[in-house]
């Protein structure tokens, strides 16, 4: 079983243009020690799906459908009490701005032990080695000093490191990061991915990684999640999606990262803009920003399937599944492009060939 199955997932936002679709009905699967990464534009729902495995969606916001199951249970089923017991314990979030998610009236070593003693029931004095043993790991300078300052004490990266500390307070089962890296220089960012790739491999702990930065995930995660418009667009292992990505948006965000050594005046960018999604468009609701849209595309929205077989997705965490007509044969002229992950296949090496990825409809 699954440590977190998320099924049909649907959140709206009431606005007084009509409801938000920021989530809908999107569905997958989290095992124990695995990180999946949940990646796309900004306003394609990243967050707003985070926040609903801990039920956090605020009014105007609603969760409207779905089931969000940790070990089996219910989490939109569970009574307040419950649920508290849960929040910050066997799942744990690390929010994308630690000024905001650090009380600035209380010191940051205070807002750690406050998380043991509320779920561990230990004494104030083995709550306050604890917090400051987790300020330690995540590479705080002279932890025990610094547990007695205040958040506005604390530079940026100090603040980011320090909410991950309180996150990792009571060893969570599943670790929700939303852009834990977002605005941090290259060397504090290299330093927390360190950290919690070593979390997940000595604890066993699940991570879902919330991130614009495909390089990061790259480098820390063993699935990912192409999210697009409220809906997922492509599920696939890293490297698969990295060497061989089905979805056209997939390849718009690859296309778009800046890689050293590539020589070019402009980055490449997706036309357009993600839609309005109190009126998205009808069928593929990427279709109005696609290079290879046909008229089809505008009437019939995709399913995920597996992109091989055409098959139904059927769960299967590890397949490869798109939501394209190209992968239902519904695709008249299919898809036609050219991946470099990096390097230059054009050098001829061997490496280089091994990098370039195709697919055409001449192969249908």
């Amino acid at each position: 079983m699954a440590l977190l199955e998320v099924e049909d997932l649907t959140v709206r936002y009431y606005t007084e243009d009509g409801p938000v679709r920021a989530v809908d009905g999107i569905s997958y699967e989290i095992r124990a020690g695995e990180t999946v990464g949940l990646v796309g534009e900004s306003g394609a729902g990243k967050s707003a799906a985070s926040l609903a495995l801990l039920r956090l969606i605020e009014s105007p916001g609603e969760i409207v459908s779905g089931e969000i199951r940790f070990r089996g249970t219910n989490v939109r089923e569970l009574s307040a009490d419950e649920l508290r017991a849960l929040r910050g314990n066997e799942i744990a979030m690390v929010f994308q701005d630690a000024g905001a998610a650090l009380n600035p009236v209380y010191t940051v070593g205070e807002q750690i032990s406050e998380a043991i003693r509320a779920h561990e029931g230990v004494s104030d004095d083995a709550a306050r080695d604890r917090a400051i043993a987790l300020l330690e790991r995540v590479a705080i300078p002279e932890p025990a000093a610094r547990y007695s300052d205040y958040p506005h004490q604390f530079s940026g990266g100090m603040a980011q490191r320090a909410v991950i500390a309180m996150a990792l307070a009571c060893d969570p089962a599943l670790l929700i990061c939303d852009e834990p890296t977002s605005g941090l220089d290259v060397t504090v960012q290299a330093g927390l991915l360190e950290l919690l790739s070593d979390l997940a491999s000595e604890s066993e702990t699940a991570i879902q990684l919330v991130t614009h930065d495909l390089g990061v995930v790259a480098e820390l995660c063993d699935r990912v999640l192409v999210q697009y418009a409220g809906e997922l667009v492509e599920r696939a292992p890293v490297e698969e999606l990295y060497y061989d990505p089905k979805h056209p948006y997939t390849v718009g965000l690859l296309a778009a990262t800046p890689r050293l050594g590539v020589d070019r005046e402009r980055l490449t960018t997706i036309p357009g803009t993600t839609p309005d999604l109190v009126d998205p468009p009808t069928g593929c609701r990427f279709h109005p920003r696609c290079p290879y849209a046909e008229a089809g595309c505008a009437r019939h929205a995709p399913p995920l399937v597996e992109t091989e077989s055409a098959t139904p997705d059927e769960g299967d965490p590890e397949a490869h599944v798109a939501a394209c007509l190209e992968y239902t044969g519904d695709l008249e002229d299919g898809l036609d492009y050219e991946v470099r992950v990096r390097g230059d296949p054009d050098e001829g090496t061997e490496a280089g060939d091994r990098r370039e990825r195709r697919r055409s409809g001449e192969s249908k």
